[in-house]
């Protein structure tokens, strides 16, 4: 008798030069849990002030696994490195929400999020007949809109002072990039 082969822990759904998205695997909650409550990781994200505990983040997971979010999972040697996802997709108003997150700080800076983000939106705007793709960050988040901005976002407004964070008042940024306005920055209008 043979043993079969372990089951693969990601899928490669969406694949770009350095990493893929994978369809959620429920099985990493305790990884997302371990992020979560690091509050480096979440104080750029709307759960920071929230207490995460493993059976909360599992039910989390297999709600999220319904839609469209997906694991950002590196080519190389398929670590996990963060999530993404669509939020309110509206098949008759064509739009939706976007969001992301690399849990894993020794990944920050080396162009994962705008890679997995690039590759939602394509799939967005090429298979899910999206037009519009909006997207909230805090004011403080300065990394995040020049990475937003680099890939076609512009920002559409503010709801001023809406984020007490740190002992301050931040705004939320609202960004949003139209399908022609993401083709025209030089990103292809389907997957080759």
């Amino acid at each position: 008798m043979h043993d079969s082969p372990a089951a693969p822990r990601y899928f490669r759904k969406l694949v770009g030069p350095r990493l893929y998205l994978s369809p959620i695997n429920v099985d990493d909650a305790e990884r997302y849990c371990e992020w979560l409550n690091d509050m480096e990781v979440s104080r750029t994200l709307t759960l920071a002030h929230m207490n995460l505990s493993l059976g909360a983040e599992r039910e989390a997971l297999e709600r999220l696994s319904r839609g469209h979010n997906y694991a950002i999972v590196l080519k190389d040697n398929d670590e996990l490195i963060g999530n993404c996802g669509l939020i309110d997709v509206n098949h008759l108003c064509r739009t939706c929400e976007i969001g992301l997150f690399i849990g894993n700080k020794t990944h920050w800076g080396k162009g994962y999020g705008p890679q997995a983000m690039q590759l939602l939106m394509q799939y967005a705007f090429s298979y899910l007949n999206i037009r519009n793709i909006m997207l909230r960050v805090y004011s403080y988040n300065e990394r995040a809109i020049t990475a937003y901005r680099r890939i076609g976002f512009r920002e559409i407004g503010r709801w001023r002072r809406a984020m007490p964070r740190e002992g301050k008042e931040h705004d939320i940024v609202f960004m949003d990039v139209l399908d022609e306005e993401f083709a025209a920055a030089g990103h292809p209008p389907s997957f080759a």
